[in-house]
């Protein structure tokens, strides 16, 4: 059993600490491999790994005990749940480690690639080239294997020889290219809205053909502002809750 390593984050002084850090460590929870151990480092350990003060990891780690994601014992040390896949609700939250928490968690199969026309709503996202590289994903509840949603990413075909199918079965298209691809995010555009399930949707997600689902949009923004990566989500709509966090200071 290897040890558990939580990602690396850059920090945003817009927000707050302790929630940028919940959201880091969240992800790192839900995306860890089958073989991580349950046992988190310690409070002083994180602390040091995210540049914060052990009172702020405090904080985050009280966020994630309310979650249901850890449990902390005292001189025992703190442990991920081992049921923490199962059931996370989907959140709009602030930095792009929530987007990558927001995706992780469940099991995904690969359902394909393959170079793709750009055409209908894809035309505004990508007016200087003639196609992408389309994937297309099935995540499963981790303990139930009931289907949760389907996504098609749209990718700029020259970032398509740095994605490896692996990585797409464990990680989120944002993760993968921001990580392992290299690109500079410089935002990501969500949008989220209530549609009808088509033949398609309703085939992958084992639900009734036109019952509601939930269809998010994610448009991701490189430094010089072009779209790298245009994903679209169709989630069965009895599965998730959406929770938009406003920072007020």
């Amino acid at each position: 059993m290897t040890a558990f390593a939580p990602d690396s984050l850059v920090l945003n002084r817009k927000l707050p600490l302790w929630y940028q850090v919940s959201q880091s460590l969240r992800a790192s929870i839900l995306g860890r491999t089958p073989d991580a151990s349950l046992r988190l480092p310690t409070e002083e350990q994180l602390a040091g790994h995210y540049g914060v003060s052990v009172l702020t990891m405090r904080q985050a780690l009280k966020e994630l005990e309310g979650e249901g994601l850890i449990s902390r014992h005292r001189r025992r040390g703190t442990f991920i749940e081992p049921g923490a896949m199962r059931g996370a609700p989907v959140r709009l939250l602030g930095s792009v480690d929530a987007i990558v928490a927001q995706q992780s968690g469940d099991r995904t199969t690969i359902l394909g690639h393959e170079r793709t026309p750009v055409s209908g709503e894809l035309l505004e996202h990508f007016p200087d080239t003639p196609e992408v590289v389309t994937y297309r994903r099935l995540r499963h509840d981790s303990e139930s294997g009931e289907p949760t949603n389907w996504v098609e990413n749209a990718v700029r075909p020259e970032l398509a020889a740095a994605i490896d199918l692996a990585d797409l079965a464990r990680w989120p298209m944002t993760k993968v290219i921001r990580d392992i691809a290299g690109v500079k995010i410089s935002r990501i555009t969500d949008t989220v809205e209530a549609r009808l399930a088509d033949p398609a949707t309703a085939e992958l997600l084992q639900v009734p053909l036109l019952s509601p689902i939930l269809h998010y949009t994610g448009v991701t923004y490189d430094e010089g502002g072009r779209v790298v990566d245009v994903a679209r989500i169709r989630y069965r709509g009895d599965r998730f809750s959406f929770t938009v966090t406003v920072d007020a200071h």
